[in-house]
Order: structure tokens, then sequence, then C-alpha cells
């Protein structure tokens, strides 16, 4: 079985993140780039079904070139090859620009299942993966807990407000993946070592037949600004007993707070 994992690389999540100048992107300075953490959980669930059913795992990224650091990160995993699309426009590409470099990965290599996050961490928008299983006419299933496949389908489990939800389909699909699936392996000594020497190659969208209109005037995501969260206020401490404090609490809620 050939299953391919899409990654991204993105600040790692306990980086302070600072606006730039320009005050549409951040300021690089100072930060660790690492694969987005819910890849992680991707790349180890095609590991552990290539080890059983045999095949290859190839992990694909796109953007600029420091993309190969997050590949390398998968290959020391225990991946088998990589594939970055070189086009630093993908770093602010929108969620259906990356499926479709994607989806043309997909038909080049005879893919039989692609995995992702369920999101990129920072992006938070979740659609790269339903739109690359739309632009295939594949099956897919998204934020995936639990998951087998066996002859050719594919069986799994997704939280839905406080319930289960269980999915079943046929291959070839694409599935996204959600903490708690597995948990990923850090890469060994020996891992990363072979990783020096496993093939990164380098594609650009034209190489791949994409247009790379909607990636500069004619893209359909465009940033305008980029402003952190306001700060929370300070906090307020109620004395008394519990009555009181119950009270005190109720009339704050009421009169100031205004939200009963």
């Amino acid at each position: 079985m050939k299953i391919l994992v899409g990654i991204k690389q993105v600040p790692d999540t306990e980086t302070k993140i600072k606006i730039a100048a320009d005050g549409v992107s951040i300021d690089e300075s100072g930060i660790k780039w690492v694969i987005s953490p819910y890849d992680e959980y991707a790349i180890e669930q095609a590991l552990q079904w290539r080890d059983v059913a045999g095949g290859e795992v190839l992990l694909a990224g796109a953007g600029r070139q420091s993309v190969q650091t997050a590949l390398r990160q998968g290959l020391a995993m225990g991946a088998d090859r990589a594939i970055l699309i070189k086009d630093e426009r993908y770093d602010r590409a929108d969620g259906l620009a990356r499926a479709r470099a994607l989806a043309e990965l997909v038909r080049a290599e005879a893919i039989d299942l692609v995995l992702l996050g369920k999101y990129g961490v920072g992006f938070d928008e979740a659609q790269t993966g339903p739109m690359l299983a739309e632009v295939l006419s594949w099956p897919h299933a998204s934020a995936v807990s639990k998951a087998t496949i066996e002859n050719g389908s594919f069986h799994v489990e997704r939280a839905v407000e406080g319930a289960v939800e269980i999915q079943e389909g046929t291959l070839p699909a694409v599935l996204t993946c959600e903490k708690g699936l597995n948990e990923p392996r850090l890469p060994s000594l020996k891992g990363i070592m072979q990783s020096k020497k496993k093939p990164i190659d380098v594609k650009t969208p034209e190489e791949l037949g994409l247009s790379t209109a909607e990636l500069g005037d004619g893209r359909r995501l465009v940033w305008e600004t980029l402003e952190l969260p306001p700060q929370r206020g300070a906090g307020q401490r109620i004395d008394g007993d519990a009555q009181q404090a119950a009270r005190e609490l109720a009339r704050l809620l009421r009169e100031e707070a205004k939200v009963i």
C-alpha cells in the first residue's frame, strides 16, 4: 500500500508569537519550526500500516525551501521519501490551493491512501483534507481517533458532541487524524542518520501542471492584517463566606457582566 502523508511546517506550539513590522506576518526571529503536531499522528499511523502490510510512506509538503526541515523530521521517524512543492506562496495559500497540489501528487504517484492532520496548527482551518477528497472524488473522514484498514476498506471512529461516530468506506480514501489515534514515535539516532540519505524531491507547481494564478493575484485568500488576541483583564477576588460570595458573584454577573 502506498500512503501519502501531507505535512505542514508550523512554529513550535511553545513559541511566543510576535507580529512583524509589516502587520501581516509573524516575526520569525528565534522561532523553532516543527511538524504540525496533528500531522505527527498521520505519520505514525502510516508507518504502522506500512510495517504490517508493506508498501511505502511518502511525505509531501508545500512552501519555502526551509520546509525540508520538517520533511527531514518525518523521514527520521521512518518515512521512506519526501516531496517538496517549492513555492513560498504556499505559506499563505488557502486550503483549496494546497488540496489541488496534493491531488496532483496523488495522481502522479498512484497513491492508495492519504493521511493528514485534522488541521495545521496556527491556521486551524481543517479544510485541506475535505477539499482534497472532493477534488479526487474519494471517500473521506475527518478527525479520526481510531482507525483500521482491512481488505481494501477503512473503519474509523470520531468524536461528535459527546458521542462516537463510526464511518466506513473503501480505499482509496482521505483521512485526517486526531489526537489519541496513536502515540507518535520519537526519531531515534539511527533514524536521524538514515534520514540524511533519504531523498527529498523538489518540484515546482509548474512541474506538477499546477496553475500558480491562485497563489498570486488570482488567489482567493488574502491576508490584510494580523493581530494578537487582546490581553485578559485582571481577575476579581470575592471574599466572605460561601453564601456571601455566591450572592456577590450573582450580583456581579447580573449587574456588571450582564450575562444573567
